[in-house]
């Protein structure tokens, strides 16, 4: 049996690296062959798994210096019964690849709007003329770099590699501790782990609306890691709010608290529990 696993292409960004790292175990633990599927978008990747393209996908979710990926959350809560099967973080070292002699030759630089943001100080101080130009991922702009040498792309020195293209600068991110944490989505949810993520939307806007939803939590004295407003897109002012608990959804007082929390939230959906694991 060979196991289809989604991510965010072309070949050499940071989502195949974990894609690679999460597989080089999955097929330890599993026997199974895998392979890796790339795709143009995060929306794709995650639509893969949803409509049986693909087993599983490993997509980025948030990021220590500009947090987290709107477009994952949004897909998540849409593609609801995707279920997370692992989490991963990964540290990212960003580099600057171009065929300019100098950096005084660049005149615009492409990557991931994420991958820009993160390197922003940098490219104020050295590349501030350059005009900065978002593309879907840090890869795909790499085969038109031998075409123009005033262009530059901001990528990994993995990617570098690949397409034998030359580093100039490295690393370029603002903040030394750069990391990513990716989730590993699949259609079953995993057996367990150390942490469950959800998302609620609630039935009004209006004081306190949203104390009851965290007091059951606290009241058990389960920890929330991490929470985040979306909106719902439906009207201003609406939104939907994630959570990450430390707490496995196996245990009793998990669910009880996700039980009274079904009560007191419009719509309610659990993306499993899982463990995080730091390569």
């Amino acid at each position: 049996m060979t196991t289809a696993i989604a991510h965010l292409g072309p070949s050499g960004t940071y989502a195949e690296a974990a894609a690679l790292i999460f597989t080089k175990g999955f097929v330890t633990e599993t026997a199974q062959e895998a392979i890796l599927c790339p795709y143009p978008s995060i929306a794709q990747t995650m639509e893969a798994v949803a409509q049986g393209e693909a087993q599983l996908a490993v997509v980025p979710i948030e990021n220590s210096i500009e947090g987290s990926v709107t477009m994952t959350m949004d897909a998540l809560w849409r593609l609801d019964k995707l279920q997370i099967r692992q989490s991963l973080v990964l540290p990212i070292d960003h580099a600057l690849l171009s065929q300019a002699s100098q950096l005084e030759a660049i005149r615009r630089v492409y990557s991931h709007p994420q991958a820009l943001a993160q390197c922003q100080q940098w490219l104020d101080i050295h590349l501030p003329k350059a005009q900065r130009i978002a593309t879907h991922s840090t890869t795909e702009a790499l085969q038109h770099l031998d075409e123009d040498s005033t262009i530059a792309a901001i990528a990994s020195q993995r990617a570098a590699q690949l397409y034998n293209l030359p580093i100039l600068n490295c690393p370029l991110n603002d903040y030394p501790d750069n990391c990513t944490r990716f989730l590993v989505l699949g259609l079953d949810p995993s057996p367990g782990g150390t942490h469950t993520s959800l998302a609620f939307s609630v039935q009004a806007n209006q004081p306190g609306v949203l104390l009851k939803p965290l007091q059951v939590f606290a009241e058990r004295s389960i920890n929330m890691s991490r929470i985040e407003s979306r909106p719902t897109k439906r009207s201003l002012g609406d939104y939907v709010f994630f959570v990450d608990l430390e707490a496995d959804a196996r245990l009793a007082k998990t669910q009880a608290a996700l039980a009274e929390l079904s009560t007191c939230t419009e719509t309610l959906k659990t993306f499993g529990s899982y463990n995080v694991v730091s390569p």
